[in-house]
């Protein structure tokens, strides 16, 4: 039985889905099913009971989970172990982000990174930020990319960077020609949002609490995508990241204003399990992220991360 196998029957019972699973791993969904079919030949036994698109495991795939995770796991930090030694920059990076950090921010860092070690195979996952942290802390991942990060005791927080946040609106509405507007203009308005679970949301609601400022949340979505081409259409007014508006403010579908009363800045922060050896590829992928991008031109004290909010 292959590691790669049994990796993916473990996504599966983790997640109950087949495309998840799939996408976990770069492969088919029938690849997924041909791999879970072979498991349960080489067994005997039916592990996944599939119904409406949802697999559950039976009693067999229960046995099988509890200990396959644990062979995934110690297989991963052997693999990392040995390529820290070894100190060679290859294998694969795992990064979960949010869609408004991985969208915009690491795209030119990404390319440099891959065209300056071409042996490295990252694997990009877009997700909300509790599921970031999920599996930061349990090694799902190498390391997550999150807005206004918090600090766990299970979890290192290195500073990545700041967006400045803008108010957005269609060309039609009426602030659509101001270069600059107070943030006391918004009171009363329509107000295009994200869910009151995300981060970014609940700083926003932080701020219009200490201004006196209460706005008409009219939709609330859990993605920047689905915000850009609501407040688009007229439904109202959005605050979102400045590098995530670039493309529609030149194609003119869409007004950026900054605020006259001060920058609203979004601190975005690296997460990383406390404790855990970074093979060469993810301590360089780092680098790469801190702007830090000469290997070995950097002093080892720079290349450790410490704890702590951006």
């Amino acid at each position: 039985m292959h590691i790669e196998t049994l990796k993916v029957f473990c996504d599966l019972a983790e997640t109950g889905s087949f495309s998840l699973a799939a996408s976990k791993n770069f492969i088919t969904q029938s690849a997924v099913s041909q791999q879970i079919r072979s498991l349960e030949e080489r067994y005997g036994r039916e592990l996944i009971e599939r119904s409406k698109g949802h697999a559950r495991l039976t009693q067999a795939g229960e046995v099988l989970y509890e200990a396959g995770k644990d062979i995934v796991h110690r297989y991963r930090e052997i693999e990392n172990n040995l390529q820290s030694l070894a100190r060679s920059v290859a294998g694969t990076v795992r990064v979960g982000t949010v869609y408004s950090v991985g969208l915009y921010e690491l795209s030119a860092p990404l390319k440099r990174y891959l065209r300056t070690f071409p042996e490295v195979t990252v694997h990009l996952e877009y997700t909300r930020a509790n599921k970031i942290y999920e599996d930061v802390s349990h090694g799902e991942i190498d390391l997550g990319i999150v807005a206004y990060p918090n600090k766990r005791p299970q979890l290192l927080v290195a500073p990545f960077r700041e967006d400045r946040l803008v108010l957005i609106c269609s060309p039609q509405h009426p602030f659509a020609n101001f270069q600059r507007v107070s943030m006391k203009k918004l009171h009363g308005e329509k107000f295009v949002g994200f869910e009151r679970d995300v981060a970014t949301r609940r700083a926003l609601d932080r701020v219009f609490r200490q201004h006196g400022i209460k706005v008409q949340y009219v939709m609330e979505m859990d993605n920047i995508e689905t915000i850009k081409r609501v407040v688009e259409v007229g439904s109202g007014l959005s605050i979102v990241p400045e590098p995530a508006i670039a493309q529609e403010v030149k194609n003119d579908t869409l007004r950026a204003i900054q605020f006259s009363d001060e920058p609203l800045m979004r601190p975005l922060g690296i997460l990383l399990k406390r404790g855990r050896r970074f093979t060469p590829a993810v301590q360089e992928f780092i680098d790469f992220l801190k702007d830090k991008s000469a290997r070995g031109g950097i002093p080892e004290s720079s290349r450790v991360i410490t704890n702590g909010e951006s």
